[in-house]
């Protein structure tokens, strides 16, 4: 069985404030986008040898295979499903990691959902987004995979449709890996005066005086070439322009027949998209 995890990025992002366990609540909305990685498992059909094997392909990713999201949501699974057959995964990357994009989070999902349609476990989407969330924060989100308002650590999550098919949404990524914790730690929670949800409700020409992410000016100090980014978006007729999460994604919104020309370097990653899956 296959699925095509995809990623998100997000409109606005506040850090609200740190909690007592020394986590941080946040208030962003998730938008999901048409860029996927590919994820494939099968039942094993030989017996003996491990009860999952994962092998990868695309784009590195670091670590071992036992920190795989992928994996450990398998592994958390068979804790409550003693009989859920023995698998191979194979995970072709093509979302870059620590990149604000929730690659990560989507291919667990995904595993989710296969995993209870190939034991037959019979979940709802509910005790999914529950299971999901001991793997990430954001990680229930792509159970639902529709633009949500998400608070709390970004588990607290309230469908909120946004109109974007007037546009056309690019995504650029240097290579950077934006070490997301050092990034919290350097930031300072404030509750803002208005909410996300008042500014998203305004023309998308209003967005770029009103709609931050807070992580940018953290990030920016660390990684000017982020902050080089967004100017040049801005620069190729962007309608609003942000960094993704804690970077170090960019993305503009662009009107659809808006034609794009760029001269970014031939290392970044960059996609154009439809504004919806």
């Amino acid at each position: 069985m296959i699925l095509f995890p995809n990623c998100k990025i997000n409109l606005g992002l506040h850090v609200v404030r740190k909690r007592s366990d020394g986590y941080h609540d946040i208030e962003t909305i998730f938008y999901p986008l048409p860029v996927t990685d590919v994820l494939e498992i099968i039942v094993r059909k030989e017996p003996g040898g491990p009860s999952i094997h994962l092998t990868t392909s695309g784009i590195p990713i670091n670590g071992r295979p036992i920190s795989n999201l992928c994996v450990k949501a398998y592994k958390m699974l068979q804790k409550d499903f003693p009989l859920l057959p023995s698998i191979l995964i194979h995970l072709h990357k093509v979302i870059p990691s620590g990149a604000g994009l929730g690659g990560g989070s989507s291919d667990a999902a995904a595993t989710l959902q296969l995993l209870n349609k190939i034991g037959d476990l019979k979940l709802s989407d509910i005790k999914l987004m529950e299971y999901a969330l001991e793997l990430g924060s954001d990680c229930p989100f792509f159970i639902v995979n529709k633009p949500c308002y998400a608070t709390g650590q970004g588990e607290k999550l309230e469908e909120f449709p946004i109109d974007l098919t007037e546009y056309k949404i690019m995504i650029v990524n240097p290579g950077i890996h934006v070490d997301t914790g050092k990034a919290f730690s350097s930031i300072k929670p404030a509750v803002p005066v208005q909410s996300i949800k008042d500014f998203i409700s305004r023309p998308i020409s209003e967005w770029k005086e009103n709609l931050v992410n807070d992580f940018e000016k953290v990030v920016f100090n660390f990684y000017p070439e982020i902050e080089t980014i967004k100017k040049e978006l801005y620069h190729l007729g962007a309608t609003y322009v942000s960094m993704s999460g804690s970077g170090s994604t960019v993305y503009g919104i662009f009107k659809k027949e808006k034609e794009i020309v760029h001269s970014f370097p031939d290392h970044y990653f960059i996609r154009i998209s439809n504004s919806s899956l």
